[in-house]
């Protein structure tokens, strides 16, 4: 696959979803530059993934080319793939951490950390596996460290 930046993928996506979208609406949903957003357009128009069709004098419509579509979707498979791998790899890291909990006969933990996937995919495991989950942190502590878990025994 071509080499895509995420401003270009970005760009991509909001044509995809509205292909009337101004220069100024991207750059505000995007975060950068009106400057930048022409860069990038004329980038992908050069690439052969966007067309632009002129409206009248000032209006512009942007469509995706069969050739972008196909980066676009490609992109976005990729990243589903790496997001379920990801998925998996922190789904069997909890499922090894309560099976060691259940070794050890432990059938309260508390849950330490941000609110993120990571710390869902450790709460969902406790839960299928019939541990229950404390509100106070005493006894053992499990909590997302990086791209693994820890585990804390409180004595």
């Amino acid at each position: 696959m071509e080499d895509i930046k995420q401003h270009e993928y970005a760009l991509l996506d909001e044509i995809a979803q509205d292909s009337m979208v101004t220069q100024a609406n991207l750059s505000k949903r995007l975060g950068i530059a009106v400057g930048s957003v022409n860069w990038y357009i004329k980038r992908l128009i050069h690439r052969g993934w966007v067309k632009v069709s002129h409206l009248d004098r000032t209006r512009l419509k942007y469509d995706l080319t069969p050739e972008g579509m196909a980066v676009f979707t490609q992109r976005a498979l990729l990243y589903a793939r790496d997001s379920l791998k990801v998925y998996g790899n922190f789904r069997n890291k909890a499922r090894a951490l309560v099976a060691e909990l259940q070794q050890l006969n432990i059938r309260e933990v508390y849950l330490e950390g941000e609110d993120d996937e990571a710390l869902d995919i450790l709460r969902l495991t406790c839960i299928e596996a019939g541990l229950s989950l404390s509100t106070t942190p005493d006894g053992v502590i499990l909590k997302v460290q990086g791209r693994d878990y820890q585990m804390d025994i409180l004595e």
